[in-house]
């Protein structure tokens, strides 16, 4: 299938590293030009590289979009390489957070910050410019804890619980101007930082450091979905490209799982 993304230049925002470089690997295998995010100057080397190594294009873009001035800088970095975006993916986020006893108003509003605001930050900057085209499409990257959150981390389940509804609402305000608004929420995935973190865990059980081995540890650690794997972020990349597609024209104001079955919900 065609997904009408070749010529397409698409903002994946903390795809430095983990879930959007596999996202912005997949986009620029299937034809966008790339616009790979870091919070800081010379962190995309190796996403950029490996995109480069593929043929794909992509093009660094700094700005800490955790606040109005950062944003403010992607957008100016942003205007450097290219004249329009066609594609906002909001990925960037943080999995921060403490407790319900330890927990306060600062760690709730910093954790909304990082994870909603700074994702409607980078909507605003760039919304115009697809209303002017008459095409565009937003994502919103949210988490399975949106639909099943843990005990641990609430401000983060919280925040992240908030984005489907952001993205229906987004929606309804972009209504006949050719942009769609959608919110995708992953399981856990195999990033090099949990696959790591897992395989150390696993060692220490006499565990084998093998993925496939250390994966089923994961899935029986308490992370259990009835597909009975782990999704790679080129996996998310890849249903991500889908959902900005052209072919995916008429999906809009939808929250989209791709967690394996472990929401283990009906809607």
């Amino acid at each position: 299938m065609d997904l009408g993304l070749s010529g397409r230049v698409a903002l994946v925002t903390g795809s430095w590293r983990g879930t959007g470089a596999g996202i912005a690997r997949v986009l620029a295998v299937e034809g966008a030009t790339v616009l790979v995010h870091g919070l800081d100057a010379d962190s995309c080397e190796e996403t950029l590289a490996s995109i480069r190594a593929a043929g794909g294009h992509a093009h660094e873009v700094v700005g800490d979009i955790r606040t109005d001035d950062g944003t403010r800088q992607l957008r100016t970095a942003v205007d450097h390489v290219v004249d329009h975006v066609d594609i906002v993916v909001n990925n960037y986020g943080v999995a921060e957070g403490s407790d319900w006893p330890s927990s306060d108003a600062e760690s709730w509003h910093s954790s909304y910050d990082t994870n909603v605001v700074s994702a409607i930050r980078v909507t605003n900057a760039f919304v115009d410019g697809m209303r002017t085209a008459g095409w565009g499409r937003i994502v919103f990257v949210s988490t399975v804890g949106a639909t099943r959150p843990g005990e641990r981390i609430p401000e983060y389940y919280a925040a992240k619980g908030a984005l489907p509804s952001v993205a229906v609402s987004l929606a309804k305000h972009l209504a006949n101007t050719g942009i769609t608004v959608n919110c995708v929420s992953p399981g856990i995935i195999a990033t090099p930082e949990m696959i790591a973190l897992f395989t150390k865990r696993a060692e220490k059980k006499g565990i084998s450091s093998e993925w496939g081995a250390v994966e089923q540890f994961v899935l029986a650690s308490g992370m259990p979905n009835p597909s009975g794997h782990i999704a790679t972020p080129e996996d998310i990349g890849r249903f991500v490209a889908f959902v900005v597609s052209e072919p995916a024209w008429h999906l809009n104001g939808a929250h989209l799982r791709i967690d394996g079955g472990a929401a283990d919900a009906v809607t």
